[in-house]
C-alpha cells in the first residue's frame, strides 16, 4: 500500500511538499540495499540525490529538482528490547508501524510528532518535536544512535558519544549529511495507552499562554483561534494530558493497546473551501463549541494524530496549496506572536488553523535544529493571497530580530538572508558536512534555496 503524500515507482517524476504550495521533477528511485545506495551516491549524479520518506514535510525538503530521490524500504526493520526499553528501526519505519510494535509491550516512542506517517529517518532529519517538549526536548535528546550512509561510502554508527559532530549535524540536518538508514531510540514506559486530558478554553493568548505555563501534565498544546481580533485576539482551547496510571479496565483489559484512526472519506470541491470568511466561521464554531472546563479520556490517536483521521486535508486549502508558517521565539517575546496573528489577518489571507507549544529549556540537538526555549506558534494558511508573500517576509525579519526562527521542516518560501538571520553562520555544521561529502552529493531544493548545499 502506498504511503500519503510518498512517490511510488522508478524513473522521472514531480514531487510536492505535503502544502503543495511546492513541486519539483526528479528521478526517483528505490528502494535499494545499502550497497546499491553506496554505489549511487559514489556515481555523483549531477544534481546529487536525497532521501526521501513519506512526503510529509510541507515545503521543498524533500524535493531535489533534476537530481536523484531515493525512496525508502517499505520493511520497517522494527526491534524493540524491552529489558532496555529501546526500539531499533529502519528509516522507512513510520511512527505508526511504530506504535503499533511498541505499545503492546507498555513502551512508546518519547515523541510523536502531529502525524503518524511520518518515518523514522525523516524525524531524525527534522528534529521533530511533540507536544512534550517543555518536558522530554526533541527526538534528538533520545537517539542512542542513527546508522548514516555518507556520499563517500562509509557507514557511519553516530549518536552523542560517538562521532558527535557528525550525530549533531545529522539530527535537524535535513538529510544533507548522507542517507538515514536505521536509528536506535529509547522508549517510554507506560502503563496505559489512554490518556486523562484536561481541556480549558481561554479568551485571550494573555489565557492561552498562561494555562499552558501551568498546565502539570506531559503533554500540552493550545489550539488558537487564528481569526478571532481585539480583546479576543489569539483566544484558544488548552489541553493538558498525561497516561493513566493504570490499564484502562473496559477498553484495556490485558494492557496497552494501540488502535489505528479511522480514516474517512472527503469528496474535494472544485473550489477552495478556505476563504477569510469561511475561516473565520469555522475557527468561532470550533471555539464556542469546546467546553470551558472538562476532565477526558482519550486514546492515542484521538489526542496526537486526529488530522489522520481526514484523508487528504491539505487539498481543503484548494489547488495552489498552503503555507504552514511555525516559528520559535524566546519566552521573553511573547509579543510577537499577537503581531503574527494580527499581521496575517490584516494581510487578506485566510488563517484557519493554528496550534501553540510550550518548548522547554533542553539544548538544541543540532545547529539546524528547530525547537529553543520559548514558544511555537504554527498557521496555516492558503497559497494566493496577493499581500502574503511580503507579509511573511516582514515576520521573518521580526522573528529573527527576536531571536527566533523558522522552521525547516514546514518551510516552503524563506530566504537565505532570513535563514542566516535565524540560524547564524553554521560554519561547523559546513565543515561537517564538507568532511563527509566532498563532492555535495546530498542536495535538495530547500538546500539550493537557503544556501545549504
Amino acid at each position: 500500500m502506498t504511503r500519503p503524500g510518498a512517490a511510488t515507482g522508478t524513473g522521472r517524476r514531480r514531487l510536492d511538499g505535503w502544502g503543495r504550495a511546492t513541486s519539483s521533477h526528479a528521478t526517483v528511485t528505490g528502494p535499494l540495499t545499502a550497497e546499491a545506495a553506496a554505489e549511487l551516491l559514489a556515481s555523483r549524479p549531477p544534481r546529487g540525490v536525497l532521501a526521501r520518506g513519506s512526503g510529509c514535510s510541507y515545503g521543498d525538503a524533500a524535493q531535489n529538482a533534476g537530481g536523484v530521490v531515493l525512496l525508502p524500504d517499505p520493511d520497517a526493520g522494527i526491534r524493540v528490547d524491552h529489558a532496555r526499553g529501546t526500539v531499533r528501526a529502519a528509516a522507512g519505519a513510520t511512527f505508526r508501524q511504530l506504535l503499533h510494535a511498541t505499545v503492546p509491550l507498555g513502551l512508546l516512542p518519547p515523541v510523536l510528532p502531529g502525524t503518524a506517517r511520518l518515518t523514522l529517518g525523516g524525524a531524525v532529519a527534522a528534529d521533530v518535536h511533540g507536544k512534550n517538549h517543555r518536558r522530554d526536548g526533541s527526538i534528538g535528546a533520545w537517539l542512542d544512535s542513527v546508522q548514516l550512509l555518507c556520499p563517500d561510502g562509509t557507514l557511519h554508527d553516530i549518536g552523542p558519544a560517538r562521532e558527535p559532530g557528525l550525530f549533531r549535524a545529522t539530527v535537524g540536518g535535513m538529510g544533507l549529511t548522507g542517507v538515514v538508514l536505521a536509528a536506535e531510540l529509547r522508549l517510554l514506559r507506560i502503563a496505559s495507552a489512554r490518556l486523562r486530558v484536561t481541556t480549558r478554553r481561554a479568551g485571550s493568548l494573555d489565557e492561552v499562554l498562561e494555562l499552558l505555563d501551568s498546565a502539570p501534565g506531559r503533554y500540552t498544546v493550545a489550539w488558537i483561534d487564528t481569526t478571532s481580533a481585539g480583546g479576543g485576539l489569539g483566544r484558544g482551547v488548552v489541553d493538558s494530558a498525561d497516561h493513566l496510571e493504570h490499564p484502562d479496565p473496559r477498553r484495556e483489559p490485558e494492557g496497552p493497546v494501540q488502535r489505528p484512526s479511522r480514516t474517512g472519506r472527503l469528496t474535494l470541491p472544485p473550489l477552495p473551501l478556505v476563504t477569510p470568511r469561511t475561516a473565520q466561521a469555522f475557527n468561532s464554531a470550533w471555539y464556542h463549541a469546546a467546553p470551558r472546563h472538562r476532565e477526558s479520556v482519550r486514546d492515542l490517536t484521538a489526542f496526537f494524530h486526529r488530522l489522520d483521521a481526514v484523508p487528504y486535508w491539505n487539498r481543503l486549502a484548494g489547488p495552489r496549496g498552503l503555507v504552514q508558517y511555525q516559528f520559535a521565539v524566546p519566552g521573553r517575546a511573547h509579543g510577537v506572536l499577537a503581531t503574527v496573528l494580527e499581521a496575517l489577518q490584516r494581510s487578506g489571507a485566510a488563517p484557519y488553523l493554528g496550534t501553540l507549544k510550550r518548548f522547554g529549556p533542553g539544548e538544541a540537538s543540532g545547529p539546524l535544529s528547530f525547537p529553543l526555549p520559548g514558544w511555537a506558534l504554527a498557521v496555516d494558511v492558503p497559497v494566493g493571497a496577493p499581500r502574503l508573500a511580503g507579509t511573511l517576509d516582514r515576520l521573518d525579519r521580526l522573528v529573527a530580530e527576536a531571536g527566533g526562527r523558522v522552521y525547516l521542516a514546514k518551510d516552503s518560501r524563506m530566504s537565505r538572508d532570513a535563514f542566516r538571520a535565524m540560524y547564524g553562520p553554521l560554519d561547523d555544521w559546513h565543515a561537517v558536512r564538507a568532511s563527509v561529502d566532498p563532492h555535495a552529493t546530498m542536495r535538495s531544493d530547500l538546500g539550493r534555496r537557503l544556501g545549504l548545499c
